[in-house]
């Protein structure tokens, strides 16, 4: 559906025609004014009126109905489409999802398509409506101020994961070694597929933001180069937190497959050292327990409690053994 549509006259916004088809006629008239329609997950029918009115390329339409894209920048004979991954923190399950935003951009219109509920454009659109000077730059400013917004998004975003990793590293690392290692690792994979999702996103994007940051881009304002390098900087900046977040979610599931290792060498370690214990007791109670009649120490009258005594030694001695390596 359509959730907004206004023209923007040297910066500022104007009242248009209800008709989108008017509206656009009405900004090409001025000249120096555009037209910016925002819609939420428009139905093939309702998108069929916008595309055929603003002359969109089948290919980006078809893109912008199915979703599911991967970020990127296209550049058609009548205007500029490009696809950007918002990122939603779900900060009561800390989990990372998602969704989708295409931008069209060509004489005197912008059309925003969002797919999901996330970064909903309203806030970046009153933004714009209160800095005339940046939204005198026509379409390119809308493109910039939702590619801003979405980018330092992923900055908070990756910021939100690196406490969310160190809480994980804290319950890796605890000296007591408490804790259920089976669910230990379940969350280690699990947060390793939050940045996975998060990789997906913010990492292809780099491509489309240099390519913005230099010139001769078309439908794009020839001095915005500078607002889009600043946009690529902190992508990069976000990028880099991800993979430090990924080389580290990799290192603490090492850490904690060899911890679990070295835990169960030392309860075999244990186990054979009672084991070990128990046998010699074991053994001797054997022999004794074997039915010949001449066995000297049968008649002898100390022979049950020295037997005894030399059994409790044995044990004791293993365990004095056992302690000093650290097997007990």
């Amino acid at each position: 559906m359509i959730v907004d549509c206004a023209i923007y006259r040297d910066g500022r916004r104007t009242e248009g025609p209800a008709d989108f088809s008017d509206a656009l006629d009405e900004a090409r008239a001025g000249g120096d004014a555009f037209l910016w329609i925002g819609l939420h997950e428009p139905t093939e029918k309702e998108f069929a009126l916008v595309s055929s009115e603003f002359g969109l390329h089948p290919l980006a339409v078809e893109d912008a109905l199915a979703a599911h894209q991967r970020p990127k920048l296209e550049v058609y004979d009548d205007s500029l489409f490009a696809v950007i991954k918002p990122i939603v923190y779900d900060h009561e399950s800390d989990t990372v999802s998602a969704d989708e935003l295409m931008v069209f951009i060509g004489d005197s219109f912008v059309v925003t398509v969002r797919h999901g509920e996330g970064a909903p454009l309203a806030a970046v659109r009153r933004r714009l409506e209160a800095e005339a000077e940046v939204l005198k730059h026509g379409p390119t400013a809308v493109l910039y101020a939702i590619s801003d917004a979405i980018v330092d998004h992923y900055i908070d975003v990756a910021g939100e994961l690196q406490v969310d990793l160190e809480e994980l590293e804290t319950q890796v690392f605890a000296p007591d070694g408490t804790g259920d290692s089976k669910n230990t690792a379940a969350r280690i994979y699990t947060f390793k597929r939050q940045v996975l999702e998060f990789r997906r996103a913010a990492m292809p994007l780099a491509a489309p933001m240099a390519r913005l940051a230099s010139a001769g881009v078309p439908f794009v304002h020839e001095h915005s180069q500078p607002f889009f390098r600043d946009v690529q900087d902190h992508l990069t900046r976000a990028n880099e937190q991800v993979e430090g977040l990924d080389r580290l979610l990799s290192d603490i599931l090492s850490a904690h497959l060899a911890q679990m290792g070295v835990r169960q060498n030392d309860d075999m370690r244990k186990i054979s050292a009672w084991a070990a214990m128990a046998a010699v007791p074991t053994m001797v109670a054997g022999i004794y327990g074997m039915n010949f009649d001449h066995m000297p120490e049968l008649r002898w009258i100390w022979a049950y409690p020295a037997v005894i005594l030399l059994m409790a030694g044995a044990v004791v001695g293993l365990y004095r053994q056992f302690k000093r390596r650290g097997w007990l």
